[in-house]
C-alpha cells in the first residue's frame, strides 16, 4: 500500500484477529497493522503505519472497534481522485545551471508508454519528499508542459531543489498490461508470541514488475498474516524461548552471556577528554546497569558476548545517550572506543500564533523544540493555569473545540525532558461571539500633521483626526481545517472611509477620514535586519566575512562591512554569528532585534579584535591574565597545567602552543557594545532569564607548526573575589559557555572560594573553578540576577511628543551599570545590556533595579533609527519633568541626566538614570516608567500618559505630504488606493532628482507629484517634498539638494503604468537655467513631452526606466521604503549610481539648474511658515549646537538633513495644494 493511494471507498479487510497481553493484529489491504498496548491505557491500542502513529482504538475485537479502525485509517489518508490515477515519480533533470526542469515533453522521451496523452493535473515534490509548495522556492507547474524552477527567481544566495513529478490520468489512460508479475510467497515467519499467548506470523511477496502499471499487473496483498499460538508453558517456570548464536542465555532470559570474553572500553566526553563515571547500559527493551568507568574514562564488562549484535548505551550528565554496538571478535578480549557528544538542551523553534475566533470555532495551537534528547513531557498552560493532557489529550499541539468566552486569553506550552524544560511565548486567542463585528467598529483617534499652509484656526493647530483602525487579529473567513498558522491571517483595518474638506490658504484640501473598522487580510510583509560589522577599537570594517544563522552561512559581508539579511517567517529571536575568515577578529554571536511588522532595522554590529597570540610550552604551567584595564588588577587568571593540551581526535599535544586570549572586560564601559549574544540563560522551569557578566572571554589555541585548533583540558579559572563588589555574588558566580547556534548561555560549572598566597606576605580570596576548551570558545564568568524591572521608553520624530508622532522600528539600547559605592554617576563597570525595538506603543527594555538602595544600579540608554542617534530630553540648563515624561518627585528619585548635563559640548544623544524600582506603598511610583518585573504587560499595554523616558529626532529640512497616508514605520499601514505613493508593499521604490542652486542662499524646494498618464489618477495629486538645499562646504554661492519624486510604473492593481507628472520648484526667486543633456534627450524620446514653459520651474512626466547618475536621476528598490530612500540619497549626495557619501557634491550627478538671486522672497518656504504662523511654539531644525548637522560629514547628518519628516497627512482627488 502505498502512502495516499488508499480511497475512501476501499474495504477494510482483515484475518482473525486476536488480542494478546502485549499486541493486537490486523491485516490491512497489503499492511500488516500492528496496534502495540504497552505505551497506551489498558484498554486502548495504537494504530501504527511505516512507524507513525495514526490512531489509537479499543483493544477488542468487536465489530465497532473493527469500524473505528477503518474510519481512523482512513481520516489518516487522502482520498483519491474517482475516475483518475497517478502516474510513478519522474526525476529526469538536477538543478544545475538555470535550474530544474521536469519538462512533459522530456519525460516523455524517456518514459513514453508512462505518461497519458492528457494528464488532468500534476504534483511536485522534492527528492526528499518535501512537497512543492512547502520548499518556499517560487516554481511554475502545469499538467500540459511539465514543472520548471528557476534560479534567478529564488532569493539570493539560494537555488532550486531537486524535484520529482508525478502525472494524474484518467482512468484507462495507459497501455494496457499484461499478465500478473508477482513473484512467489516466502516462507512464513515466526511466531512472535511467547508462552501462552497468540502472535501473528506473516509472509511476503514482490511485484517484478517494472511497468508504471504495476498495480494493474500486481494486484492483491504483497503481506499476508495469519494468527498463531505461542508454545504451551509449564505449570510454575515460564519459558524461554531466547536463543543465542554466541554463548548461553542468561537468567534472566535477557541477554547472551560468554562467560570467557572480556571487553574492555573507554569513554571521552564531547571535548576528547576521559569521561569518569559514565554510565554502561545493557541496550534492549530493559535497560540494565553493568559499570560506570573509572577516573580514566576506562570500563571492563566480563561476559558479554562479541556477537556483533549486543547492544550497550553510554549516558555521561550534560552529555546525549550513545547506544554503541559489541563489535563482532572471535578473541577472547575485545576493545570498545566511544565519544560522547553534548546534549543540547530544548530550544524552542516553533511558537504558537495569535488567533481570533468565533464562539463554537476550533483553534490549534502548536509549539515545536530542537534538543538532541527527546521531550519526554508537553504542558499547555492557559492564562498561567495548566491545563488537563487527559481531558484535551494534548502533545506539541493543543486543539481547542466548541470554543467558549471563558478560553480566551494566553496560551503558552512547556517542553520537558531530563536535561530541563523550555517554555514557548504566549499566543493570545480571542474569542467574540456568533454575531459580533470581527473588529471594534469605531475607529480610534489618529492625527496627522496638515501642509504648511493648512493651519486649522478652528483646533489652533496643524493636526487633524483622521482615525486609525486597531493593529490585531481578526476572525475572518476561515475554513474548517485544523491548522496551527492560519492559511490566511486577517487583521483589523479601514472599511469606510469618509471625504472631508479642509480651508488652506487659497485651496480646499480633501483628507479621507476613516469612518468604520472592519475584518481584512493582513498586508503581506517582510522583515530585514541591515547593517554594519566594525571593529570595537577603532570601525575597520569586517570585509567578506561569513555569515551563520541556524549553522548554515546565508550572507557576507560587503567591502565595508555592510550587510543585509531577510528574517525567515516565524522567526521570534533572530542569532547571527559573524565569522572572519581572515582571523583578525572573535567569531561574534549576536541577537539582533527586528520589527515584527515588517520593515529593516538597522543595526551596527561591533566585533572584538583577536589579541596577538602569545607562545605556551605544553611541558610547563602556563598562566593567563583576564584584565583589559590598565592601572587595574587582572580580575582573572586562568591557569593550565602540563601536558593539558591535545588535538580534536583526542590525541595528546606536546610541543608549543600559540595562544590567543581575548577579554571583554566590564570595567571598560566602551566595551558593552561589543559583548556577545544578550546574556541570557534558560533555567530549568524554561523561563529565559538575564545574567549579569564579570568578564567574556575568548580562547584560541593552535598547533604552533601546522596552525590547526588545539583543545584544552584540567583548565583552572581563577577570578579575584575582590572584583566582586556584590557580596552575595561571590556565592552565586557560575562559569557559562556560548551556544552559537541558539545565542543562549549554557553552565559549565560552579566556581568555589579558596584562599590563595600570592608573593610572601599577600593573601588573597579567589572564586575558583575548572574549565575545558573544546568545541566552544567563549566563555563567561556570570552571575544570575533576579532584581530586574522593565523601563518605558518612547521615540518621536520630533520634539512634539504626541501619540501620532511616536516612530516605530527604533533600536533603543540599555547597559546596566555598577555604580561606584557613593557616586551613582561614576560607574565602575558595565553588568548587562539589552535592545529593543519600539512599537506603536514604544518599547519595555529589562534593566536590574534595586528596591532599597536607589543607586544600586544605574542605566545608561540610548536609542538608534537607520544609523542615525537619535537625542534624549535635555536635563540641563532647563530640568523640565513634562517634557522628559516623568512626574516628580519619582523623577528625583531616578536621578535623570542627559549625557551633556555636566558639559556641553559631549553628544546629547543618550541619559543616564539610578533603576529605582517602584515602592508599592507610593502612589506616584506605580505608574511608570519603571515597572516591577512582574508588570511586563502594564508596561507593555500602558498609556500616553504613563511616566515614560524620551527620545526624538531632530527635525531636518524636510517635508513630506501623502495623499493617502501611509506610515513608512509601519507596513501593515499600507492602504490600497490607486493614490498610493507606494503603490505596491514589499516593494518600495524611491526616486530622486538632484538640483544644483547658484546662489548665496540655501533653498528649499518642491516637488509635486500628481497622476500623469493613468485614467484614474490623471490630474490627482499623490504628494509633494519640500526639502532644503546644502550648502557646497568650498563654495559659497553654490548649494544642491536631492529631491523625492513619485516613481514612475504600475499602481497598486498591477494593470497599467502610470508615469507621474512632476513639477520641481524651487521656491524663492529663482529661474531654471539648464537641465543635462542626457534627461532632456531622454524625455524627447519617451513621448508625450510635458510643458516647461515657466523658467521657474521644471516639469517631467517621471522616467520608467531607473536612469542613473549620467541623468540625475537616482531609483533605488527595496523590502523596506527607508531602506531605499537612504541607499538612494546616498547615491544622489556623491552623483554616482553605485557609490554613496556623507557630503553633498554639488558638481556630480545633477539634473537641474537653477539660480537664485538676492531679491526679496514672495513666497514662503514651508519652514519659513512654520515659524511664523500663530500657534503652539515649533522648535527650529538647526538650533544652537548643532549648526552643521544637516552636512553629512557630522554625526548622524545625512539622515538628520534628508529624513526629519513630519507625519504624513492625507488628501485625495481634489485640488492639490500649491
Amino acid at each position: 500500500m502505498t502512502y495516499g493511494s488508499i480511497c475512501s471507498e476501499f474495504y477494510l479487510y482483515w484475518s482473525s484477529c486476536h488480542i494478546s497481553a502485549t499486541s493486537f493484529y490486523l491485516i490491512y489491504q497489503r499492511v500488516v497493522i500492528v496496534l502495540h498496548n504497552r505505551l497506551a491505557p489498558p484498554s486502548w491500542c495504537t494504530v501504527r503505519h511505516a512507524n507513525r502513529v495514526l490512531q489509537r482504538v479499543p483493544s477488542s475485537c468487536s465489530s465497532e472497534c473493527l469500524i473505528f479502525f477503518k474510519r481512523s485509517v482512513m481520516s489518516f489518508f487522502p482520498p483519491c481522485e474517482d475516475n483518475a490515477e497517478w502516474s510513478t515519480w519522474f526525476n529526469v533533470d538536477h538543478p544545475g545551471g538555470r535550474g530544474d526542469y521536469e519538462q512533459l515533453d522530456a519525460i516523455r522521451y524517456y518514459y513514453r508508454d508512462r505518461v497519458c496523452e492528457r494528464p488532468v493535473a500534476i504534483e511536485a515534490r522534492t527528492t526528499d519528499w518535501v512537497p512543492a509548495s512547502s520548499t518556499g522556492e517560487t516554481v511554475h507547474t502545469d499538467p500540459v508542459l511539465g514543472f520548471w524552477c528557476t534560479n534567478s527567481e529564488q532569493p539570493t544566495g539560494h537555488n532550486c531543489s531537486n524535484y520529482a513529478v508525478r502525472f494524474l490520468c484518467p482512468r484507462g489512460g495507459f497501455v494496457p498490461v499484461g499478465l500478473s508479475s508477482w513473484g512467489p510467497w516466502s516462507d512464513w515467519s515466526d511466531c512472535s508470541a511467547q508462552c501462552g499467548q497468540a502472535g501473528v506470523q506473516v509472509r511476503s511477496r514482490s511485484c517484478n514488475s517494472h511497468s508504471q502499471h504495476w498495480e494493474q499487473q500486481c494486484n492483491g496483498p504483497a503481506v499476508e498474516g495469519r494468527a498463531c499460538k505461542g508454545p504451551a508453558c509449564p505449570d510454575d517456570v515460564p519459558a524461554c524461548t531466547m536463543q543465542c548464536i554466541m554463548g548461553r542465555v542468561n537468567a534472566e532470559c535477557d541477554a547472551c552471556m560468554c562467560e570467557d570474553h572480556l571487553l574492555l572500553g573507554s569513554v571521552r566526553s564531547a571535548g576528547g577528554l576521559p569521561a569518569p563515571g559514565a554510565a554502561i547500559l545493557r541496550g534492549g527493551r530493559y535497560p540494565k546497569l553493568l559499570t560506570v568507568t573509572d577516573h580514566n574514562g576506562h570500563f571492563r564488562i566480563p561476559g558479554v558476548c562479541p556477537d556483533g549484535n549486543g547492544t550497550l548505551t553510554v549516558r555521561l550528565q550534560k552529555h546525549s545517550p550513545l547506544t554503541a554496538v559489541v563489535p563482532h571478535s572471535t578473541e577472547r578480549t575485545s576493545v570498545l572506543h566511544v565519544r560522547l557528544e553534548r546534549a543540547e538542551k530544548l530550544y524552542m523553534v516553533k511558537h504558537p500564533e495569535h488567533k481570533a475566533r468565533r464562539l463554537g470555532q476550533t483553534a490549534a495551537f502548536c509549539c515545536k523544540v530542537s534538543g538532541s534528547l527527546e521531550v519526554q513531557r508537553y504542558q499547555w498552560f492557559h492564562n498561567g493555569s495548566l491545563l488537563d493532557q487527559r481531558q484535551l489529550n494534548y502533545d506539541s499541539t493543543l486543539v481547542l473545540r466548541n470554543l467558549q468566552m471563558d478560553q480566551a486569553g494566553e496560551y503558552y506550552c512547556r517542553a520537558s525532558n531530563e536535561g530541563g524544560g523550555i517554555k514557548s511565548k504566549a499566543a493570545t486567542l480571542t474569542v467574540i461571539g456568533t454575531d459580533a463585528p470581527p473588529c471594534h467598529p469605531k475607529p480610534k483617534s489618529h492625527l496627522i500633521r496638515l501642509p504648511h499652509d493648512c493651519y486649522q484656526n478652528a483646533s489652533d493647530s496643524f493636526y487633524y483626526d483622521v482615525g486609525k483602525c486597531p493593529e490585531a487579529t481578526c476572525v475572518g473567513k476561515r475554513d474548517n481545517g485544523i491548522r496551527c498558522k492560519d492559511s490566511v491571517p486577517y487583521c483589523c483595518g479601514i472599511a469606510k472611509m469618509e471625504e472631508k474638506q479642509i480651508s488652506c490658504q487659497g485651496y480646499q484640501l480633501p483628507i479621507m477620514v476613516a469612518k468604520e473598522c472592519g475584518c481584512r487580510k493582513c498586508v503581506d510583509t517582510k522583515a530585514m535586519v541591515r547593517g554594519r560589522a566594525v571593529a570595537a577599537d577603532n570601525g575597520e570594517p569586517l570585509r567578506f566575512g561569513h555569515i551563520f544563522m541556524n549553522g548554515v552561512r546565508v550572507s557576507r559581508t560587503g567591502y565595508k562591512g555592510t550587510f543585509s539579511i531577510p528574517v525567515p517567517p516565524d522567526t521570534q529571536r533572530l542569532v547571527l554569528t559573524f565569522v572572519d575568515h581572515m582571523q583578525k577578529f572573535v567569531n561574534t554571536t549576536k541577537v539582533l532585534p527586528f520589527n515584527q511588522k515588517g520593515g529593516a532595522v538597522y543595526h551596527e554590529v561591533k566585533l572584538l579584535r583577536k589579541k596577538e597570540p602569545v607562545t605556551l610550552s605544553t611541558s610547563k604551567t602556563s598562566t593567563l591574565q583576564l584584565g583589559e584595564v590598565e592601572g587595574q588588577d587582572p580580575i582573572a587568571y586562568l591557569q593550565i597545567p602540563p601536558n593539558s593540551f591535545y588535538r580534536e581526535n583526542g590525541e595528546v599535544y606536546t610541543g608549543n602552543v600559540k595562544a590567543s586570549v581575548t577579554f571583554l572586560d566590564p570595567r571598560d564601559i566602551s566595551t558593552a557594545t561589543a559583548a556577545q549574544s544578550d546574556l541570557n540563560f534558560i533555567d530549568e522551569e524554561g523561563d529565559m532569564l538575564p545574567l549579569r557578566t564579570y568578564g567574556m572571554f575568548s580562547l584560541d589555541f593552535r598547533d604552533e607548526n601546522e596552525d590547526n585548533p588545539l583543545n584544552a583540558g584540567e583548565v583552572k579559572v581563577l577570578l579575584d573575589s575582590a572584583q566582586v563588589k556584590i557580596p552575595e555574588h561571590r556565592h552565586s558566580m557560575k562559569l557559562w559557555s556560548l551556544n552559537p547556534e541558539t545565542s543562549l548561555w549554557e553552565e559549565e560549572g560552579d566556581l568555589h572560594i579558596e584562599k590563595k598566597q600570592r608573593g610572601k606576605r599577600e593573601e588573597r580570596t579567589f572564586l575558583i573553578g575548572n574549565m575545558e576548551i573544546r568545541e566552544r570558545r567563549l566563555f563567561n564568568l556570570d552571575v544570575a540576577e533576579n532584581r530586574r524591572c522593565y523601563m518605558k521608553v518612547r521615540a518621536f520624530r520630533s520634539e512634539r511628543f504626541m501619540p501620532s508622532e511616536q516612530v516605530e522600528g527604533v533600536v533603543v539600547t540599555l547597559i546596566n551599570m555598577e555604580p561606584t559605592a557613593g557616586y551613582s554617576s561614576n560607574p565602575r563597570a558595565w553588568g548587562r545590556f539589552d535592545s529593543v525595538i519600539t512599537g506603536a506603543n514604544g518599547a519595555c527594555l529589562p534593566a536590574f533595579c534595586d528596591d532599597q538602595k536607589a543607586d544600586a544600579y544605574s542605566a545608561y540608554v540610548l536609542a538608534n533609527m537607520g544609523g542615525e542617534e537619535l537625542e534624549a530630553v535635555a536635563s540641563s540648563p532647563k530640568f523640565n519633568p513634562n517634557t522628559i515624561g516623568v512626574p516628580q518627585p519619582y523623577l528625583g528619585k531616578l536621578n535623570y541626566k542627559r549625557t551633556d548635563h555636566d558639559d556641553p559640548r559631549v553628544k546629547k544623544t543618550a541619559f543616564s538614570i539610578n533603576v529605582a524600582k517602584p515602592s508599592p506603598n507610593v502612589a506616584d511610583e506605580g505608574n511608570g516608567p519603571i515597572y516591577a518585573f512582574d508588570n511586563l504587560k502594564e508596561c507593555e499595554e500602558a498609556p500616553f500618559s504613563s511616566g515614560h523616558f524620551r527620545f526624538y529626532r531632530v527635525e531636518g529640512d524636510r517635508y513630506d505630504y501623502n495623499t493617502v497616508p501611509f506610515n513608512e514605520d509601519d507596513p501593515m499601514s499600507w492602504t490600497e488606493d490607486y493614490l498610493s505613493w507606494w503603490p505596491k508593499p514589499m516593494e518600495y521604490r524611491a526616486c530622486y532628482i538632484k538640483v544644483k542652486i547658484n546662489g548665496p542662499h540655501e533653498i528649499n524646494v518642491r516637488s509635486r507629484n500628481m497622476g500623469g498618464t493613468h485614467p484614474r489618477t490623471v490630474g490627482q495629486l499623490y504628494g509633494i517634498r519640500d526639502t532644503r538645499s546644502i550648502r557646497d562646504m568650498d563654495k559659497t554661492t553654490v548649494s544642491a539638494v536631492c529631491v523625492e519624486f513619485k516613481c514612475s510604473g504600475m499602481l497598486y492593481d498591477q494593470d497599467r503604468v502610470d508615469r507621474t507628472l512632476v513639477k520641481i520648484m524651487a521656491q524663492g526667486s529663482c529661474k531654471r537655467d539648464s537641465v543635462t543633456p542626457m534627461l532632456q534627450e531622454y524625455l524627447v524620446n519617451h513621448l508625450p513631452l510635458a510643458v516647461n514653459n515657466d523658467t521657474s520651474e521644471f516639469t517631467m512626466l517621471a522616467p520608467l526606466d531607473p536612469l542613473g547618475h549620467n541623468y540625475g536621476i537616482y531609483t533605488v528598490t527595496d523590502q523596506d521604503p527607508r531602506t531605499a530612500k537612504e541607499i538612494a540619497l546616498g547615491r544622489c549626495f556623491d552623483g554616482t549610481s553605485d557609490g554613496a557619501s556623507r557630503v553633498m557634491k554639488t558638481d556630480e550627478g545633477v539634473a537641474l539648474t537653477f539660480t537664485c538671486t538676492d531679491k526679496e522672497v514672495t513666497r514662503q518656504s514651508v519652514f519659513q511658515a512654520l515659524q511664523n504662523v500663530p500657534g503652539p511654539s515649533v522648535v527650529s531644525a538647526a538650533g544652537e549646537g548643532r549648526p552643521n548637522r544637516r552636512q553629512r560629514g557630522s554625526t548622524g547628518a545625512l539622515r538628520s538633513s534628508r529624513r526629519r519628516s513630519v507625519q504624513n497627512s492625507p488628501a485625495r482627488r481634489g485640488r492639490p495644494a500649491r
